[in-house]
């Protein structure tokens, strides 16, 4: 499914023309809380940059995904207690991708050692 940047709700909420809780910002990517949790920490980390899912990025947009692994790094530093959590990325609505603008899923807070 693909979506145009001007549908997209991520870059709606990038170029705060939509409300959300912002956790954290800088100049690549946006962190927003989950709207629906499925953990007592569930943030959103979003890409800046308009792209798919994983499947779609170009090989020169590879740093996208050092641009999030980074910023899970520096919200890990920042729970309280165990720094432990889990890094999610759905990709296509099989896997249960609900919105085509790529995303990862920062759960913690809880034991999760199911699958």
């Amino acid at each position: 499914m693909s979506i145009s940047k001007d549908s997209c709700v991520f870059c709606a909420i990038i170029a705060k023309t939509i409300p959300a809780t912002i956790v954290a910002e800088n100049d690549n990517v946006i962190v927003i809380k989950d709207i629906a949790p499925k953990s007592p920490v569930h943030y959103l980390l979003i890409p800046k940059v308009h792209v798919e899912s994983i499947a779609a990025l170009e090989k020169d947009q590879l740093s996208v995904m050092q641009d999030i692994a980074l910023m899970a790094q520096e919200l890990a530093l920042h729970l309280s207690g165990s720094q432990s959590f889990r890094l999610v990325f759905n990709t296509g609505a099989d896997a249960g991708q609900s919105i085509f603008h790529l995303h990862g899923h920062f759960l913690s807070g809880k034991k999760m050692l199911d699958l």
